[in-house]
């Protein structure tokens, strides 16, 4: 699918040039972003999906479009702005598969997806695309990318697209060095873009450091006070808390299949995500749902870098 589809799922921000460390001390080149992950694990799970972000003309960029189109993942978001380079990503790695990453984006077009003019074709077009999706997604790395002006109409955008009936999911992800720790910022803009969220998929790490929740349990009672009404809390090897106010029962945790030793646990929690979300659009309830989740994520972490192989994905997707 290389064109959007009235009904496709809709991610948006940034996908990067992606290094990842061997075993051997070297570095293979790919690419990756978390919503970009996601839209290709969704499009895996057999979602129509299409990505919203800005690239450049140069030849990594069109790589990226090259790698999304073999996934089934729609490129009519995707602004190319003549001149630019996407960001690069570099991805370190401990010997119990436990990832750190470092970035290099302050000049990606990205982050001018939703800036410019009032009158922006690009930013109009991804606004009119979300507003007929069946779901947008986005998370708190996208939302860093962007200065106040951007957010704003980023905001709009999901407004408009909330009040015409389309399900808005995000993952909090949070990365300090994103908002270069500013932490109050990071606070406010994430409670006011959680505030217009219908499906939260926080990792319960990303929720201690920015906000000190003490449990799982505490992040839900947070993001209920926000108004999210569906919550899956993300916390690896300890399972998903998942809530859901239409059933009006307490949280409950959906331990993982098997516990795996990780390779590299990048993309763990987008992966989580795609299934998840996959599932949900296809009717499973929440406890069905993640643990379909917890199985795609298994197979991702067993693998180095974003995007898995087919091959690999191919039997945790096959009863989909």
């Amino acid at each position: 699918m290389n064109k959007t589809q009235t009904g496709a799922v809709v991610c948006i921000g940034e996908c990067m040039v992606e290094l990842a460390r061997g075993p051997d001390g070297r570095f293979g080149q790919s690419f990756g972003g978390d919503t970009f992950n996601t839209a290709v694990y969704l499009a895996r799970c057999g979602v129509p999906v299409s990505y919203a972000t800005a690239l450049g003309d140069d030849p990594y960029s069109a790589g990226i479009l090259d790698l999304a189109r073999a996934e089934g993942v729609g490129c009519d978001l995707i602004h190319i702005a003549p001149g630019r380079m996407p960001g690069l990503y570099l991805i370190e790695t401990t010997a119990a598969g436990e990832r750190t990453f470092h970035y290099w984006r302050d000049r990606s077009p990205a982050r001018e997806v939703f800036d410019g003019p009032v009158q922006n074709p690009a930013a109009d077009k991804v606004a009119a695309a979300m507003r007929s999706a069946m779901l947008v997604i986005f998370s708190g790395i996208t939302l860093s990318l962007y200065g106040e002006a951007a957010l704003d109409r980023f905001a709009e955008a999901i407004g408009a697209a909330k009040a015409g009936g389309v399900r808005i999911a995000m993952d909090g992800n949070y990365r300090p060095r994103g908002w270069g720790a500013d932490t109050k910022r990071a606070r406010r803009v994430m409670e006011r873009f959680w505030r217009l969220a219908d499906i939260g998929l926080p990792t319960f790490d990303d929720e201690v450091a920015l906000w000190g929740d003490a449990s799982a349990h505490a992040t839900i009672e947070r993001l209920t006070a926000f108004g999210v009404g569906e919550i899956a809390v993300k916390q690896g090897a300890e399972g998903a808390l998942c809530w859901i106010a239409k059933d009006d029962v307490d949280p409950v945790l959906v331990p993982i299949p098997a516990r795996v030793m990780p390779v590299d646990t990048s993309a763990a929690g987008d992966s989580f995500n795609a299934a998840y979300l996959a599932a949900r659009l296809q009717g499973a309830d929440i406890g069905s749902a993640a643990l379909a989740g917890h199985r795609l994520a298994g197979i991702v972490i067993q693998h180095r870098g974003a995007i898995a192989p087919h091959a690999a994905t191919k039997a945790a997707l096959s009863g989909r």
